[in-house]
């Protein structure tokens, strides 16, 4: 399902707010949200300081979530095409190519192609590489605000800018062309809920751990033998 009003704020960005410095800078931004690695790789480092491996844990759970819900069940069970691809049927939608040696290549749904467009159809150079999978939602816009609101729940300090930057990943995706604002929507608000999810599981399991900055630091086990004062 798609609204013209999506494809209309996407062509106004790119009529209105594209320019040099954007085309360079966004594809940098975006690549914070690849494949998660960058969130992952913080995640890690979180697992280090005995103070902050509980929010790795929330962290790590929240990832696995938004690989398993997100990308895994509701961009395969929804199968909403790429704002560039042909096949949505919408004119208001822009084909994305790309040229190499010379040779300009359109995409077409999930493939390219060197045929020429159909007449009356906006074309865009597109400045990632196409994606090949569904878009909804966002996996980008998830997992950075999964892993940043989990940062955000151990420190303000930290997780402010943590989220800051996943705003503007998320914002990127549309600069890019790649996906539609309800992606992007449904990015944030699922990567908010599995963060919270992640930390109601990680309260759970981890309630009785020793850890600095977890809930039941000072927990001592029921059968541990109290010492007696003998008076005389």
């Amino acid at each position: 399902m798609y609204w013209d009003w999506e494809f209309q704020f996407l062509n106004w960005i790119q009529d209105n707010l594209r320019n040099p410095f954007m085309d360079t800078f966004m594809p940098i931004i975006t690549k914070f949200g690849d494949g998660g690695i960058f969130w992952i790789v913080i995640t890690l480092l979180l697992f280090i300081p005995k103070r902050t491996r509980k929010y790795a844990h929330v962290s790590a759970f929240a990832l696995i979530l938004c690989v398993l819900c997100g990308n895994v069940v509701l961009k395969n069970l929804l199968h909403r095409s790429r704002p560039f691809w042909l096949d949505n049927g919408n004119s208001l939608a822009r084909i994305a190519y790309t040229t190499v040696d010379g040779v300009t290549q359109y995409w077409l749904g999930h493939k390219a192609t060197t045929d020429i467009v159909p007449v009356g159809r906006t074309c865009m150079e597109l400045l990632v590489k196409a994606p090949g999978d569904y878009c909804f939602p966002s996996g980008h816009t998830q997992a950075s605000f999964a892993a940043a609101t989990s940062i955000c729940m151990w420190s303000r300090k930290w997780g402010i800018p943590a989220l800051i930057l996943a705003a503007l990943v998320a914002f990127s995706r549309m600069y890019l062309y790649v996906h539609y604002p309800t992606d992007i929507l449904g990015g944030i608000i699922s990567g908010l809920v599995y963060a919270f999810i992640a930390l109601a599981i990680c309260n759970k399991l981890f309630k009785n751990k020793p850890w600095d900055g977890c809930k039941g630091a000072s927990y001592q086990p029921k059968h541990a033998k109290k010492e007696t004062v003998s008076v005389h």
